[in-house]
């Protein structure tokens, strides 16, 4: 931030977010080519900046103005590198992973290359997906939802017969690719909305950690029901989704409060045996939960032990 600026315009620039910036130079863009870049974003970003759009229209022209000099600062730092055609990526993918491999990356990748019906949902409530499908097999229902945001799904899920969702949620859990025929199935309720290339090969979908996923955002009264209607489908598979629902990686999320209740009524060997191989932000939750010393008795204790077999 150059230092000739005002005082007023650095606390005016301090206070505006990334998303907020990103706003200030589409308000300054005319109209087309606002559209024109919006269309590649996802319905969070396009949300996201439209607050913000609306949030800065009372920023000094000062400010404004050191916002663009910003941004063509940065534009003067960048290569070239990364910016050629997506020809040239797509042919790159192609001979290093094979066609199918490939096909699946750039569908993640490359907004282009994904399906234009599966897009079409990313646009949708949940509400209204649950109306279109409702009455679809429970295979189809399961794909579509493996392919929303897992909030999403979440609330498609709540919002499908009770007696069905065991059913779709085993199927969710069961998806690793999807075959053309299935494809084909999903074509006609998209309306011809799918791109031809997507008929045409395996697609990745699902799984178990994305039911659990899932399930981790459906509402706590429907998350019983389910769960045990899927224990009377296959046991096995709804033992995989609840082993994945609540992992050890997501205490590091937990309140202060319950991880020292936690932390009373575990035993410390295995506990010491637990965060040997945790991510640093869950050690670092359990070690600031502790005294300073007896954080490091443990740690000293815990590190004597050597490497352990997980």
């Amino acid at each position: 931030m150059p230092e000739e600026l005002p005082e007023s315009v650095r606390a005016e620039l301090e206070a505006l977010s990334s998303t907020q910036k990103a706003a200030v130079l589409m308000l300054l863009l005319g109209e087309q080519q606002a559209a024109d870049i919006i269309k590649y974003m996802s319905p969070k970003e396009v949300q996201a900046l439209g607050g913000a759009m609306t949030s800065v229209q009372d920023l000094s022209q000062e400010a404004v103005s050191a916002v663009l000099d910003e941004f063509i600062a940065t534009i003067k730092k960048q290569t070239t590198l990364g910016l050629g055609s997506s020809d040239y990526v797509e042919n790159v993918l192609k001979r290093a992973l094979g066609e199918d491999k490939a096909a699946s990356v750039l569908s993640r990748i490359m907004p282009g290359s994904s399906s234009k019906g599966l897009d079409i949902l990313r646009w949708m409530d949940a509400r209204s997906i649950s109306e279109m499908i409702r009455a679809e097999h429970p295979q189809v229902i399961a794909i579509i939802m493996s392919v929303c945001d897992f909030d999403v799904a979440a609330d498609i899920l709540a919002y499908l017969p009770q007696e069905i969702r065991p059913e779709v949620l085993r199927r969710i859990a069961s998806l690793e690719t999807v075959q053309p025929s299935a494809m084909k199935e999903l074509e006609k309720i998209m309306n011809e909305q799918f791109s031809k290339s997507s008929s045409a090969k395996s697609s990745s979908f699902g799984g178990v950690k994305a039911a659990a996923r899932i399930m981790n955002f459906t509402k706590a009264d429907l998350e019983g029901p389910i769960l045990n209607g899927l224990t009377e489908i296959d046991p096995e598979i709804s033992m995989k989704v609840q082993d994945n629902m609540f992992q050890f990686e997501n205490l590091g999320g937990v309140d202060n409060r319950s991880i020292q209740t936690l932390m009373r009524n575990v035993d410390q060997d295995m506990l010491m045996v637990a965060l040997k191989g945790a991510t640093e932000p869950v050690k670092e939750k359990f070690f600031g939960n502790m005294s300073a010393r007896a954080r490091v008795m443990f740690i000293d204790e815990m590190e004597a032990k050597g490497p352990l077999r997980l």
